[in-house]
């Protein structure tokens, strides 16, 4: 496709008369378009970032596969949940303190801690910078841009009630919802 064309569809959310964006190499309509200039800060991530932080977080996973060996020992990160777990891939099960909405606190491939959502979201649904996909090692990836065909999750902290409604998203604002029922 050449760049400036219009095509069948946008690649984000499938309207018509999308336009090849050839510096994130698919089709987008001006308003998806428009969207991911609006966060600069939730910019795709780049595989060599990921790769890069992956090998410090398998690093990090072998001290603490090291120090649960022992009876009775729990790991607690600087900015992460405190962990039981036998299993470095399982998610640490965790409670909002500001809501008291339940999540689960996952590592990032930079090594951080982000509490995620329970259950999947149909991908198109979500604005681009707020998907999440969860690996097989229980890593979480902030997909910024890309659009799985299938579904991903979403950080609590984008749904908590504790922080201002989300405006961008019927089923973002509809999770925002629960939870501040849940709350009052």
């Amino acid at each position: 496709m050449v760049a400036g064309r219009r095509s069948a569809e946008c690649d984000s959310c499938g309207t018509p008369y999308g336009t090849w964006v050839t510096s994130l190499g698919m089709t987008l309509c001006a308003e998806c378009e428009r969207t991911g200039a609006a966060h600069p800060e939730r910019d795709p991530v780049l595989v060599g970032d990921v790769l890069a932080g992956l090998v410090e977080v398998v690093a990090q996973g072998a001290r603490v596969v090291a120090q649960r060996t022992r009876p009775g020992s729990a790991v607690r990160d600087e900015a992460g949940p405190v962990s039981d777990t036998p299993d470095a891939r399982a998610p640490v099960p965790a409670v909002c303190d500001r809501c008291g909405a339940l999540a689960e606190w996952h590592r990032t491939a930079r090594g951080r801690w982000v509490m995620i959502e329970p259950g999947e979201l149909t991908a198109r649904l979500v604005p681009a910078g707020r998907r999440w996909r969860v690996g097989g090692d229980g890593t979480a990836v902030d997909l910024g841009a890309a659009v799985p065909s299938d579904g991903c999750r979403v950080s609590h902290f984008d749904v908590c009630p504790a922080r201002p409604a989300p405006a961008d998203s019927p089923v973002m604002l509809a999770l925002w919802r629960s939870h501040a029922r849940r709350t009052a």
